[in-house]
């Protein structure tokens, strides 16, 4: 594997280091979205947990005068009161109980906030991600890219916006602390603060370093990661399972998952030892300054320049203030690795997205059909050789044909020929690269797509297999009548599934698929029946399309099917896709593909007379039945 591309030099590293830090706005923008009463509770917990603890160390020092005070009184006195000696001592005792239970109530208001708004802004990010997921184009997801974007912000984006903002409030209560600690050193020394700082900064620079490695690392094996997850799926998915078992594929996947697993552990394990032999070697300086700074503060005492409580709470202090300004380094540095795992976020979230500028509802010319007229389409590449080969092959090419109300289509052609993508581009999952698209004399781009799809009930070849109930698996073909048990059974009875539900122990209430308790599986068929169903959910769908619905029909089934299908679709525009000729023959109009190209056109009989690829393919099919 090659090394990360080094990034760019144009600016320098500092400009770099400060750039990264323009995402915190937005994640405190997008935490008080999700509770601002959550976010005031954080500021107010964390001023009070910021000022208190110099508070407490002034008080410790007052109660260590007060002691030492009290003992002189009361050994001098001829006539010695304990009680008189000690109760302004323990006024300040209870005062300082006080100072410490408002820190401790402040700590636990802030761990309880943070837990609360760790789940809520968890669910709100990951909404984000889907609800993004739900505007891009059916090309965007067919780019690897995307899915590298898409699973570096799902990685982390979920915990980051809260650990920044986390960060800042702690960066925030270290910086209060830090000022009233500063109050206090600099009536000793100003010295005390530079030695303060000099013991902590090296540390940070380390921190940053690596945590700029640590993200250029994440970035750049996200390829890897994906694969990880996809054999973790295919190892652990039924669908996947039975031809794994088949051609014992375990071993094989499992090495290579081993194998990026060993490759990306080793890497981390190079980054993670120079970081903390770094770290080791830095934080020395610290731990250096500070006993430097402790012979400084005893010596002092021992000279009588100091009292017995000015020392305890120097030590105090400048122990707290330490460990305040690491605690402020690193959050800053934890918060530049943050606005880093951020940008992936947000390089996802403004995914430029297709403008929805359709608001027809009712095309110009009703009862035109549709319309292809010169259309054209390549799939988009990334700018390799690939692009360029599509970009000189489009997938389609200069299609054009009409199809009238009452009017069936057969597409007929290899795999591969470009049949599917025809469809994607009759529903909008794609947009032709040249010609158009007409539906009742309106282009396609000027349709509202909610109306559009509307009037389109398909069932893809490769339809989804959703692991819900029955009755949800016909009613996601209508969102409108998702739990409408009524149209759950007239659309089983035009797809013939209502004949195997109806013998189910719980019927349109059986969960189907394995992922979930009680989950029942279907025969290739049935899961046919189910998803031609689902087209059935659609009353008001004047264009049907079905590619390859009875693939794993026996011939029966097939007949029928057929036949209730011409039956539903007597005055709506239907297409067929279809190897078998049989279902085929029956079209209006059949039109041949290859490659991309319209070869031949016309009926069954015209096809055959012309004694072109169609009637070739025919005869060839027949002679198998012969």
């Amino acid at each position: 594997m090659s090394p990360p591309p080094a990034e760019s030099t144009s600016s320098s590293p500092l400009s770099s280091f400060f750039g990264v830090f323009r995402y915190s706005r937005r994640a405190l923008g997008l935490v008080w979205g999700t509770s601002r009463w959550m976010m005031l509770g954080l500021a107010l917990c964390t001023l009070v947990a910021g000022v208190l603890p110099a508070v407490a160390a002034w008080v410790g020092q007052l109660i260590v005068d007060g002691v030492v005070s009290a003992m002189e009184t009361h050994q001098a006195a001829t006539d010695p009161n304990l009680l008189v000696s000690i109760t302004p001592v323990l006024k300040l005792v209870g005062i300082e109980a006080v100072i410490i239970a408002f820190i401790a109530l402040a700590q636990r208001g802030l761990s309880a906030q943070q837990s609360l708004l760790r789940a809520l802004l968890g669910q709100k990010v990951n909404v984000m991600i889907l609800e993004k997921a739900g505007q891009l184009s059916l090309s965007q997801f067919e780019d690897s890219e995307l899915y590298d974007q898409l699973t570096r912000a799902r990685r982390e984006a979920s915990t980051r916006p809260l650990a920044l903002v986390n960060k800042t409030f702690g960066l925030l209560q270290n910086a209060i602390s830090l000022g009233s600690f500063g109050v206090l050193l600099v009536q000793f020394s100003p010295w005390a603060l530079l030695i303060l700082v000099a013991g902590a900064l090296p540390v940070f620079i380390s921190e940053a370093k690596f945590s700029g490695d640590a993200f250029k690392l994440f970035r750049w094996r996200s390829p890897q990661t994906r694969m990880q997850i996809y054999l973790e799926t295919v190892l652990a998915r039924e669908d996947s399972i039975k031809e794994v078992k088949l051609f014992g594929l375990e071993g094989l996947f499992l090495k290579r998952y081993r194998d990026i697993f060993t490759q990306l552990f080793a890497e981390d394990r190079r980054l993670t030892l120079r970081r903390e032999s770094w770290g080791f070697l830095l934080g020395l300086l610290g731990t250096l300054t500070f006993y430097a700074a402790y012979a400084w503060v005893v010596i002092e005492t021992i000279a009588g320049a100091l009292t017995l409580g000015q020392m305890t709470m120097y030590l105090m202090v400048f122990k707290q203030g330490q460990a305040a300004l690491s605690a402020s380094l690193t959050a800053i540095s934890g918060m530049y690795e943050d606005n880093l795992y951020l940008s992936n976020l947000y390089e996802y979230l403004e995914q430029p997205v297709e403008g929805e500028n359709g608001t027809l509802t009712q095309g110009a010319l009703p009862g035109d059909g549709l319309r292809f007229e010169h259309v054209s389409f390549s799939y988009p590449g990334g700018g390799d050789v690939l692009q360029d080969q599509a970009l000189q092959d489009p997938v389609l090419h200069d299609i054009s044909l009409h199809l009238c109300p009452g009017q069936s289509l057969a597409l007929v052609g290899e795999n591969g020929s470009g049949k599917t993508t025809l469809i994607k581009l009759l529903t909008r999952l794609y947009q032709p690269t040249q010609g158009r698209i007409l539906l009742d004399g309106s282009d396609l781009r000027d349709w509202s797509t909610q109306a559009l799809r509307e009037r389109t009930g398909v069932i893809f070849q490769d339809f989804v297999r959703y692991q819900l109930q029955v009755g949800e698996n016909l009613g996601v073909g209508d969102t409108h009548a998702f739990n409408d048990q009524e149209r759950w059974q007239s659309a089983a009875r035009h797809g013939m599934a209502d004949e195997f539900i109806t013998r189910m122990a719980s019927g349109y209430k059986t969960q189907l698929g394995r992922w979930f308790k009680n989950g029942q599986e279907l025969s290739g068929g049935q899961w046919q029946k189910i998803a031609l169903s689902r087209a059935y959910m659609r009353e008001n769908a004047d264009i049907l399309v079905l590619d390859e619905p009875t693939a794993a029909m026996d011939a029966a089934a097939e007949a029928e099917i057929f036949a209730r299908f011409r039956e539903h679709s007597r005055d709506k525009m239907a297409i067929l896709i279809s190897h078998r000729f049989s279902t085929v023959r029956s079209a209006d109009l059949i039109l041949v593909i290859d490659q991309g190209h319209i070869i031949e056109r016309g009926t069954h009989e015209e096809l055959l007379a012309e004694n072109g690829r169609y009637a070739k393919l025919f005869q060839l099919q027949a002679a198998g039945y012969k």
